[in-house]
């Protein structure tokens, strides 16, 4: 019998992340990709959920309580639940630098309230029951690097205070790590941060298979590498379990996804982790055997789902059916592999 948990997600901020209004890869619309996400499936198998961007063209950080209940209501007419929600905590959307200035950082919680309440919405109507609301450090490992100790200990500031709000909603966050966000760009750094923080029943780290191929390789911070080019199956796996016993503990928040070692982004993910399709040929990963190092004892640490992560994919291939089963069908494995029964 294949089991039931974790519950598949597919994310919709894919449709957003990259993407520009009249270029030859526009945003796509969040009704499009719950329709693609819908139509998905494998032997009668179909996603169970999405994972979601809380800002605009997808939703208003603002939006009135009916407005997200029609947006949940549209959601389950999909027979799709709700898991993570990824808070609006960059320049540019409601929030600021976590290392910024105190109106950066005062913003910074506002994000993470407002996500909150949009939360609590979605859990009060039952289109939602389980996930995290997802942050970073909104900042560059540049201007980071120009005070570590010092920026950490900010940032680290900053992410109690969110968590204090989190707390008194029934949330947790999950710090996503990735190369692009300052003092998270490594897996040293963002154990540090964590550690800083130093609040595990509340925040804790959204792990993504492509991103945190790139912290074994350095990139961004090559003191920290745990792998060189040319490396051998063993000092993979290795390296594979120096990096998730570190930060596993702390996991409580999963992305499945491939990765072809190469760093890749635009404006302010710039020189961040490539997702690539399931079935890239030249993905570094064997997706469910590395799925396996992260979701060990997943149920203990309160996850119930997985979600995909395809950002920068061209518009194109979100828009091709084929993609969406063959994503599925990878996460079925991981799930069958490494799930559970309730």
């Amino acid at each position: 019998m294949s089991n039931s948990f974790p519950k598949l997600h597919n994310a919709m901020w894919p449709g957003l992340v990259g993407k520009e209004e009249g270029t030859d890869h526009p945003p796509i619309s969040l009704d499009r990709m719950l329709e693609l996400t819908a139509n998905a499936e494998v032997n009668g198998q179909k996603f169970d959920g999405i994972d979601y961007f809380l800002f605009h063209p997808h939703t208003d950080p603002d939006a009135s309580d009916d407005e997200l209940k029609a947006i949940a209501d549209k959601i389950a007419a999909h027979n799709l639940v709700v898991g993570s929600l990824v808070a609006p905590v960059w320049p540019g959307t409601v929030g600021g630098s976590a290392m910024g200035s105190d109106e950066d950082r005062a913003n910074f919680v506002l994000a993470v309230r407002k996500a909150c309440r949009i939360a609590k919405v979605f859990n009060e109507h039952g289109v939602r029951s389980y996930g995290v609301i997802r942050i970073d450090s909104a900042d560059s490992p540049a201007n980071w690097a120009k005070d570590p100790e010092g920026n950490t200990k900010k940032i680290a500031a900053t992410f109690r205070e969110a968590a204090k709000v989190a707390a008194d909603h029934g949330e947790r966050l999950a710090a996503e790590g990735e190369i692009c966000w300052g003092g998270m760009h490594s897996w040293r750094d963002m154990l540090n941060l964590l550690e800083e923080v130093d609040m595990p029943g509340t925040v804790g780290f959204q792990a993504d298979l492509a991103h945190t191929y790139l912290y074994l390789l350095g990139y961004n911070a090559p003191e920290h590498a745990l792998l060189k080019e040319g490396y051998s199956r063993e000092e993979f796996l290795d390296a594979y379990k120096t990096m998730t016993d570190a930060l596993r503990p702390w996991t409580i928040d999963f992305h499945v996804a491939q990765n072809d070692g190469t760093a890749h982004g635009t404006g302010s993910h710039d020189k961040t982790g490539r997702h690539c399709p399931a079935d890239d040929p030249n993905g570094k990963l064997d997706i469910v055997e590395c799925a396996g190092y992260w979701l060990k004892d997943a149920q203990q640490r309160g996850i119930q789902h997985i979600c995909w992560d395809g950002c920068m994919f061209p518009n194109e291939l979100l828009e091709t059916p084929k993609t969406w089963d063959t994503i599925l069908d990878v996460m079925i494995k991981v799930r069958d592999a490494h799930g559970w029964n309730a």
